[in-house]
């Protein structure tokens, strides 16, 4: 009996070891992960486009994949389903993120650079979609209302997306 006792206190002893390593090294992990945050499916930095030169891979065509960096000017306070990218001429394309499999934080990101990873095309926007999108973003009842033509734009499904 004496001997399970200590067979059992031993092994407590090098469990605990065990899980505060494993403590220490999650937190060198995170420590080191603090500067980049990826959102969805992980990918590498290559072949990135600027928002300008995905404007320019796009022209003529129906869509393309595309790995894309570009500035955040706006995103979903909501529940972090979107975000608006600036592009070279002062307009902005709106990201979202494949079938709802993920979402940014809900915060501020204006001004943040983003790096995603997916599928950019044009598409014609729906006065419903605009309006819903105008409500996420904390527009006015009124400006929401002003909203009444459908517009053609260029918009980007991203499958992953680091926050820089």
């Amino acid at each position: 009996m004496k001997n399970l006792f200590v067979l059992l206190l031993a092994a407590a002893t090098l469990c605990g070891c065990s899980q505060a390593t494993t403590v220490a090294e999650d937190q060198e992990v995170t420590a080191g992960a603090a500067a980049d945050h990826t959102y969805g499916t992980a990918f590498t930095e290559e072949n990135v486009l600027s928002a300008s030169q995905l404007q320019e891979a796009v022209a003529g065509q129906d869509s393309i994949q595309a790995t894309v960096t570009a500035e955040v000017v706006q995103s979903c306070q909501s529940k972090g389903c979107w975000m608006d990218v600036k592009l070279q001429d002062g307009s902005t394309m709106k990201v979202t993120f494949r079938d709802y499999g993920f979402f940014l934080p809900v915060e501020d990101l204006s001004g943040r650079k983003v790096v995603f990873t997916g599928t950019a095309k044009h598409e014609v926007i729906s006065v419903d979609d605009q309006r819903h999108f105008a409500e996420d973003a904390g527009k006015t009842a009124d400006e929401v209302q002003a909203i009444t033509q459908p517009k053609e734009e260029l918009r980007f499904v991203a499958d992953g997306v680091i926050l820089k």
